[in-house]
C-alpha cells in the first residue's frame, strides 16, 4: 500500500494547480463573456479545492505521522 502521507502530498499539490487553473479559466471565461467556460471553469475549481483537501485528509490520516504521547524517542534514565 503506497504511504498515505506521499499520495496525500500528491493530491494535494495536483488539487491546488486544478483549483487554480479552474479559477484562471472562469475568469477567462467571464472576462470574455463566455458562459460554457465559465461554469467549465469554476467546475474545475471545486474538484480542484475536493482534490486539495482529499490530500490534506489523507496526510492527516498516515499512521506513520501520528506520535504517541506516552511514548518517547529519548526514554528516561533514572
Amino acid at each position: 500500500m503506497e504511504d498515505l502521507n506521499r499520495k496525500g502530498a500528491a493530491n494535494q499539490a495536483k488539487g491546488a494547480a486544478k483549483e487554480a487553473a479552474g479559477k484562471m479559466k472562469g475568469d477567462i471565461g467571464d472576462a470574455v463573456d463566455d458562459s460554457s467556460m465559465h461554469a467549465e471553469g469554476r467546475v474545475d475549481q471545486v474538484k480542484g479545492k475536493i482534490q486539495k483537501n482529499m490530500g490534506k485528509a489523507q496526510r492527516a490520516l498516515d499512521p506513520d505521522t501520528h506520535h504517541d504521547s506516552t511514548t518517547s524517542n529519548n526514554p528516561r534514565r533514572d
